[in-house]
């Protein structure tokens, strides 16, 4: 007998979503809160709309940014996205006006281990499942985009070789010689999907095009998504995607989207992604979606324009990096504000108890396995091994030059003497403020003492500083990088050192880096927990994303397409009787 589609779905909708009764307001009146008109919104149903980038004033007041990022992150997650919206709401709370930009989340952790990235509890965006699933379908343009570029190189190299020293006088097109050994784009998913890590094309030869070996990564990681992510208009897009290096001819030659004749069509399927998404929080306060690159393999921020919406229509506007400040925090500084000048007054910090207890190191912990006792029950020096942890960060965020507040995301079990323990550890490592948030339990009314600490922060007198300047070249870039990550020694192989070379005299050694590394650990090696000393760090490819404006140093064994795990998100999740979606969190 087949199940009907409400028995087979029982168990997974039987509990309602968090907020799930959360009246919503129309879109429309959550765009008069940032003063934004009707004509200015491209409407998607009811509760989310575009924001049309023409509504950007060059002459418009504008707020302050707050930066929100983390100690390094542990299976547990440590609530960065509940602390950025809960803050938010909390800065309205205290009379001000405060919006929060994140980035549109990926279809792979949604459906992989995460489950989603809406925030949760009273700190969130609703409706979430609109937020996780697809949006308003940037993800998927810039999918779309980026394989035309594909499947136009794969097509190029066929009747070139197909056509020979005809196939200019039969089309106009210049001849390429694009090297089949030396494509530098690959075809992307926005999917976990590790069966497509190594891949073979055009299996066959002769009609089936240029046989060759090949591998698939995963959207977040498309140069595509870093430029959506750090663009200033739709025509400075257009001249981003022209200049990206796909692949090289036979000769060595860079062979640019622009030179394929392929960056026109690509921005036109990518048009729409230009305007940031409008929805609102749990406490019907505006949020700003837009852009979803990953921290670990690309720069980990959303987008230059959604921040700038948001600083002209609101005094506060909380932006998240993703995962810890040597992961998003540090890109956003070198590369987000090198293109933008958009300069944050100050850092927060997040950081739990037991996310510290974990970085201790006294636990291999792996997701969906039981938490130790020890990290669950009264262990103060347990804590404070951990807490070396959330030094270092707040020491690497004031090497930035802005002052950092401490936001403890606090949980219902937590020890009072723990976080009494913390809060006075982290003022003494020289946090300008350390304060509890309960968004989760009780949204803005929660982070009412940290807004006001986040507030009081953004008023000290501070500006940028960068670690290294345009002009230093790509290999003291690094040294500088892996100093601050505690590193010895720096070890190429020598691949990557031939790349980092050609990347050189190809005139892109003004660049700043994109490291992509584990997130796991400040190290390149996630088994080494808590504050890593005295590593080797191995720098094995380089690369660079001439339309995005940095080059991507890859320091171990980087997977750039994630897998599905033996218990994946997905089992959970599924539609009743009613069409609503319920197993999403």
């Amino acid at each position: 007998m087949t199940p009907t589609l409400s028995s087979t779905a029982d168990d997974r909708c039987s509990i309602p979503a968090p907020n799930s009764d959360t009246p919503l307001l129309p879109i429309q009146q959550i765009a008069q809160q940032l003063g934004l008109s009707e004509e200015a919104l491209i409407p998607y149903g009811h509760h989310m709309a575009k924001v049309d980038i023409k509504a950007l004033r060059a002459d418009a007041p504008q707020g302050k940014l707050i930066l929100v990022s983390s100690i390094t992150p542990t299976p547990f997650g440590e609530g960065k996205t509940v602390t950025t919206i809960g803050l938010s709401q909390g800065i309205n709370r205290l009379g001000y006006r405060g919006v929060a930009c994140i980035r549109q989340p990926s279809l792979g952790p949604v459906f992989g281990v995460k489950g989603g990235a809406a925030g949760g509890g009273g700190a969130q965006v609703v409706p979430m499942e609109k937020l996780n699933l697809h949006l308003t379908g940037d993800i998927h343009a810039i999918s779309a985009a980026h394989n035309l570029a594909a499947a136009a190189l794969d097509a190029r190299m066929y009747h070139e070789q197909r056509l020979g020293q005809a196939f200019s006088q039969n089309t106009g097109f210049p001849l390429l010689n694009i090297d089949s050994k030396h494509i530098r784009w690959p075809r992307v998913v926005d999917h976990n999907d590790r069966a497509l890590r190594h891949i073979r094309v055009g299996i066959g030869g002769s009609i089936n095009g240029v046989e060759r070996e090949d591998h698939v990564e995963i959207t977040a990681a498309s140069e595509l998504m870093a430029i959506l992510a750090l663009s200033e208009s739709l025509q400075d897009m257009r001249q981003r995607i022209g200049r990206i290096i796909l692949a090289h001819s036979i000769t060595g030659q860079a062979i640019t989207a622009e030179d394929l004749g392929v960056a026109g069509a690509m921005t036109a399927l990518m048009k729409e992604t230009i305007h940031p998404t409008l929805m609102q929080t749990s406490e019907q306060t505006p949020v700003l979606i837009h852009a979803g690159p990953f921290a670990n393999i690309a720069h980990g921020n959303s987008s230059v324009l959604a921040d700038r919406l948001g600083l002209q229509s609101a005094d506060y506007v909380v932006t998240e990096a993703g995962f810890g400040s040597d992961m998003g925090m540090e890109k956003f500084f070198n590369i987000k504000y090198r293109q933008s000048g958009l300069a944050p007054s100050c850092v927060v910090l997040v950081a739990t108890l037991r996310s510290l207890k974990a970085n201790s190191g006294a636990f291999d912990i792996k997701p969906g396995q039981p938490l130790p006792a020890a990290i669950l029950t009264e262990n103060i020096p347990l804590l404070n091994e951990g807490c070396a942890n959330l030094k270092w960060h707040i020491e690497h965020a004031k090497s930035y030059g802005l002052p950092v507040v401490v936001a403890v995301n606090r949980f219902p079990d937590d020890s009072a003497a723990e976080l009494t323990f913390l809060a006075d550890f982290a003022l003494s490592a020289g946090a300008y403020a350390c304060e509890f948030s309960d968004a989760f339990a009780k949204g803005g009314a929660g982070t009412l003492a940290l807004a006001q600490q986040v507030i009081n922060a953004c008023e000290q007198s501070a500006s940028p500083l960068l670690p290294y300047s345009d002009s230093a070249t790509l290999e003291q870039k690094i040294e500088i990088l892996a100093h601050r990550y505690g590193a010895r020694e720096i070890r190429f192989t020598s691949e990557a050192r031939q790349q980092l070379d050609e990347i050189t005299a190809a005139g892109f050694g003004h660049l700043p880096l994109c490291m992509a590394k584990t997130p796991l650990s400040i190290s390149a090696d996630a088994n080494l927990k808590n504050v890593p000393h005295d590593f080797v760090l191995p720098i094995t490819a380089c690369a660079v994303s001439a339309g995005a404006g940095f080059v991507r140093i890859y320091a171990g064994n980087i997977m750039t397409m994630p897998g599905l795990g033996a218990q994946p998100g997905y089992a959970h999740i599924d539609i009743d009787d009613e069409g609503h979606i319920c197993g999403l969190s």
